[in-house]
């Protein structure tokens, strides 16, 4: 069981990065990734939102969906806790650390719609994870998403000060970085 955990916590992580593997969750990414405390703030709110996520619709599956036999409501359901969670978040940070919801701006309101969080909700599902197997998938999901915008906000931080040709300044070098970051991290591929 053990084993089993901790497969899915690298691979979850970094072997399926979910932003550099599986591209979803593009938006804050590519949005926040302008300084390293902001986007650590977000990757945070992440990791909160989509481990909650994970046990609140895992339990929502197994104790309600499953028994009535309405699972094809499943989608909207997790769509629902996702968006509730988040406010949550929101209004947590707008009264305890003003700062970080000042920075984070329209993105944090926008975890709502990140597909990546949406996504290991219905990918616990799919896999037939069991709620404490979803939690740590969905806690691995999320450390893989900071890792990866804390890395591109490092970068793009240190190329703030570089001379780039102009045709590359702003979304063009970023969307190169994140490239190469996608191919770097295939080279996890190789620890399963």
């Amino acid at each position: 069981m053990i084993k089993d955990l901790l497969v899915i916590l690298i691979a979850s992580s970094l072997v399926n990065n979910v932003v550099l593997s599986q591209f979803l969750g593009l938006c804050p990414f590519l949005g926040v990734s302008k300084k390293t405390n902001t986007a650590t703030g977000m990757g945070v709110a992440v990791i909160f939102v989509i481990t909650l996520a994970s046990a609140v619709a895992g339990a929502i599956y197994q104790f309600i969906l499953v028994p009535f036999d309405i699972t094809y409501l499943q989608t909207i359901v997790f769509i629902l806790v996702i968006a509730a969670l988040v406010q949550f978040v929101e209004m947590f940070l707008k009264k305890f650390i003003p700062a970080l919801y000042q920075s984070l701006g329209v993105y944090l309101p926008l975890i709502t719609t990140n597909c990546a969080v949406l996504g290991v909700a219905l990918t616990n599902v799919q896999k037939n994870y069991g709620i404490l197997t979803g939690i740590v998938n969905g806690f691995a999901t999320a450390v893989g998403f900071t890792i990866s915008i804390v890395i591109l906000a490092g970068i793009r931080e240190k190329m703030a000060h570089n001379d780039i040709p102009e045709s590359f300044q702003g979304m063009p070098i970023v969307l190169v970085t994140a490239g190469l970051m996608a191919i770097a991290f295939c080279g996890f591929s190789g620890l399963l």
